[in-house]
């Protein structure tokens, strides 16, 4: 029988209430645990493990005894003692075979997060973008098209005869396209020249690209180039990838016209961030839609090439999100051919479309 030298108590904390225990210990086949006037406490040694503590104290835990369950020993012979009988008392602990499965696993799972990153997340928007149900992709829509109109100006711009023109291209456009009616597009009063597509079949078209065309033709093949990334789903597809898990999360349990939609306003739209392939892809489209009706897709790349210049000479083309504007005016030189089709719009339409945003129209 070994018991606590006086002065130097051993406390016991039964790991259910946090009442310190006063207890004396018996060593024997077992590590017996008495307290005066309750039941004594058997603790085999070979489930006995050493717990944190600190200096001058040895604290020891349980495997079959509470989770909480702790026995403080201040007296160090008694922890000597113990200590020798004690043989598995350190197994838990982390030894350098333990350190090398942590870091082991650890580097697995960097491995997986990098995998994940670059080919489950961009698989899954590839997969899951044709799959948004059109509610969905509307009400993400109408998130974003209200940050659009926070950054571009809240009205749109509502001449009746320019909204005629727009109108009258736009339909010709979106049913050689193959659109349904659910598309919309419109004109914000904004000096930057660009374009873009929103979720749900939205389409603007910005004053400052408009002042720059010289040609309905110019405005027709960008306008179809967004109805490409509309077709293609390219706008969902940016938001998936963009957004990542906490978008998919959103997708499952249906809040998705939160922070997803700020992700895709400022990141696919603001920066037309699109990848190379669905650019490609896009012009493509606008290639196809022109010649459907008729018309040259190189006006498009020429109002493009006016606006951007020349991009080619950084050296790191291959890392460009979108095609150089010179390589794009190439292809489209290509794919120019004499117009079979009646013009897109009279002159009279031209001068109005010009002028929707208020102002003479001038050409």
């Amino acid at each position: 029988m070994a018991g606590a030298e006086p002065g130097k108590p051993t406390i016991f904390f039964d790991g259910v209430s946090s009442r310190r225990h006063r207890v004396t210990l018996t060593l024997g086949d077992a590590l017996v645990i008495g307290e005066e006037g309750e039941a004594p406490i058997r603790w085999a040694y070979a489930d006995i493990r050493r717990a944190d503590s600190p200096a001058g104290i040895l604290r020891l835990a349980c495997t079959s005894a509470p989770p909480l369950a702790r026995l403080e020993i201040r007296d160090a012979s008694l922890a000597a003692e113990l200590t020798a009988r004690c043989l598995l008392l350190d197994e838990h602990q982390t030894t350098r075979r333990g350190v090398a499965k942590i870091v082991g696993w650890s580097l697995a799972a960097a491995v997986s997060i990098v995998c994940v990153v670059l080919f489950g997340v961009p698989l899954a928007a590839d997969r899951l973008a044709p799959l948004v149900p059109k509610p969905v992709e509307r009400r993400i829509g109408d998130a974003a098209e209200v940050q659009m109109k926070t950054i571009f100006g809240r009205g749109t711009c509502d001449d009746v005869a320019g909204q005629a023109a727009f109108a009258k291209l736009v339909n010709r456009l979106r049913d050689v396209a193959g659109l349904d009616e659910s598309m919309t597009a419109a004109v914000l009063p904004a000096s930057v020249p660009n374009a873009f597509a929103l979720p749900g079949g939205k389409v603007f078209l910005l004053k400052g690209l408009l002042d720059k065309a010289e040609s309905p033709d110019e405005i027709a093949g960008i306008l179809a180039h967004e109805l490409g990334h509309l077709k293609h789903h390219d706008n969902m597809r940016g938001l998936i990838y963009n957004g990542g898990t906490s978008f998919l999360i959103g997708l499952l349990f249906g809040d998705v016209t939160g922070s997803s939609a700020v992700i895709f306003a400022s990141r696919s739209v603001v920066e037309a961030s699109y990848s190379r392939d669905a650019e490609t892809n896009a012009d493509t489209f606008a290639i196809e839609t022109m010649h459907a009706l008729g018309r040259s897709p190189k006006p498009a790349a020429e109002l493009m090439f006016r606006i951007t210049g020349k991009e080619g000479g950084s050296g790191f083309t291959i890392l460009a999100s979108h095609p150089l504007t010179e390589d794009r005016l190439a292809r489209m030189t290509k794919e120019d051919r004499p117009a079979s089709g009646p013009p897109l719009l009279t002159d009279a339409e031209w001068k109005a479309l010009k002028g929707i945003c208020g102002g003479s129209g001038k050409i």
